[in-house]
């Protein structure tokens, strides 16, 4: 039965029914509830499973600050904000999944409207806010994680210093690594992370206690003054010693629809800015750090290109919303015909490691 279901998934191109079928229905709905209608969907363990054992992995096992991965493509913190469907999320074919981003107490995020399409590019606008259930309810649901198919990371939000180390604390022996987020446009408070001084000093905390990777997810930039703080927030976690970072975060945007009147953008309209500042950052990280790379990634062509500019991963979160659960699979099966070919994307960034 398993074998004549494979074939017969194997007519199926990994896009077109999602967006000739399911997505039209999705975008009817408001975007929150076509979310919750997603993440419904997910709940069903077993045919997630079943889907799983169809296909072979796609790309070579990678490693990412020395944790073995089945591929370099990871969820982007923010899909599962709850950390409650890690394991059929795993089943996509993601290398690894970003849970989060958590907060040490429940919080209900902003108010709506807060979350947006931008169709004719492929995007979102969002100004959720870190909606959470808190510290104690993701800690219960990251313990009962049994199969683990893909490795599990947790991002946390930089709102105050001793809650902050207390949700390392509390979530790094559960997980394999910690994403610290400064970044969200949408949330008050992480700004003043933004600031060297600042970061030093709550890294020195963190790292105090920590014994698994720490990353960073860094802010992106569009002017010189940003730039040179976003380069000097490199360097700190550098110098402090951080495992890596991510890049990058949403762009902040005006946007008098949202609740807040500002929202961030993610998706295929911050590609060319993920690919501008990737070279940048691993030009002044050296080798020695890890980069993953965040921000509008759709298919293997946009992986390799990131791959090329620097990153030691990729990262997505909106391209499932555009095209699909069936985008993994094509993805790390796009990177692993790249591997064995030994082509490179042409936006390879000469001398970029």
């Amino acid at each position: 039965m398993a074998s004549l279901l494979g074939r017969l998934l194997g007519l199926i191109p990994p896009f077109p029914w999602y967006r000739r079928l399911v997505r039209p229905l999705l975008f009817r709905l408001p975007p929150e509830t076509a979310q919750q209608l997603a993440e419904r969907a997910l709940g069903v363990r077993s045919f997630w499973r079943l889907a799983a054992s169809l296909h072979a992995d796609g790309a070579a096992h990678t490693t990412m600050a020395g944790i073995p991965l089945r591929n370099p493509v990871g969820l982007a913190a923010g899909f599962d904000k709850q950390c409650a469907l890690l394991d059929p999320l795993g089943d996509l074919g993601f290398g690894y999944v970003v849970g989060g981003t958590v907060t040490f107490d429940a919080r209900p995020g902003n108010p709506r409207p807060r979350l947006m399409r931008l169709p004719e590019r492929e995007s979102l606008i969002n100004a959720l806010g870190f909606p959470s259930d808190g510290l104690d309810a993701v800690a219960r649901r990251l313990r009962a994680l049994r199969r683990r198919p893909a490795v599990v990371l947790v991002s946390i939000a930089a709102l105050d210093e001793a809650e902050t180390e207390r949700c390392m604390e509390v979530l790094e022996p559960l997980v394999e690594g910690i994403e610290l987020n400064i970044s969200s446009p949408n949330t008050e408070g992480l700004r003043r992370f933004q600031e060297p001084d600042r970061l030093r000093a709550l890294l020195e905390r963190l790292n105090a206690r920590r014994s698994k990777p720490l990353f960073v997810k860094l802010p992106p930039y569009r002017d010189e003054p940003e730039r040179e703080n976003v380069l000097s927030l490199l360097r700190v976690c550098a110098e402090v010693g951080v495992s890596g970072v991510t890049a990058i975060n949403t762009v902040p945007t005006d946007e008098p629809r949202m609740a807040t009147g500002r929202g961030g953008i993610s998706g295929a309209a911050i590609l060319p800015d993920m690919l501008r500042i990737i070279p940048e950052l691993r030009r002044e990280a050296g080798g020695g750090m890890t980069i993953n790379a965040c921000g509008g990634i759709a298919s293997a062509a946009d992986a390799a290109a990131a791959l090329d500019a620097g990153a030691d991963t990729v990262q997505l979160y909106t391209a499932l919303v555009y095209r699909g659960p069936g985008v993994v699979r094509e993805i790390t099966a796009g990177l692993a015909s790249r591997e064995r070919s030994g082509t490179k994307s042409e936006h390879m960034e000469t001398g970029s490691r």
